[in-house]
């Protein structure tokens, strides 16, 4: 895998642990406030809450298997690929029915990424 690569994955990751962050441990602040385009308030509700901190979890758990690909893995192509595909998806999703601006925020860097795995 070549350096590039390695660099994008390793950004992407810290993308994924940064949402970790906001939706787990930080779920009130004002960045996630600002992040999601969401009141205080409404970060506030017991089942938002709840869900965030799940849904934290799961974005962590990509990073992990991320890096994993990068430094442990005995083929860290096909599963470095297979995750950011797996993002690129979740974002082209969450741009369909969400946030257009979701396949850019969240899936950017992801593109790049799995394109770089290409060359």
């Amino acid at each position: 895998m070549s350096i590039l690569s390695t660099v994008l994955i390793v950004l992407v990751a810290l993308e994924f642990f940064y949402i970790l962050y906001l939706e787990t441990f930080a779920t009130t602040s004002e960045a996630t406030s600002r992040v999601f385009n969401m009141t205080k308030e409404e970060l506030k509700s017991k089942a938002l809450n709840t869900l965030f901190k799940n849904q934290g979890i799961y974005n962590g758990l990509i990073g992990v298997g991320l890096l994993y690909s990068v430094f442990l893995s005995s083929n860290p192509i096909e599963i470095s690929r297979l995750l950011l595909i797996y993002i690129i998806l979740v974002a082209l999703y969450g741009s369909i029915t969400s946030d257009k601006k979701i396949i850019l925020t969240q899936g950017g860097l992801a593109i790049l990424a799995l394109i770089s795995t290409f060359f």
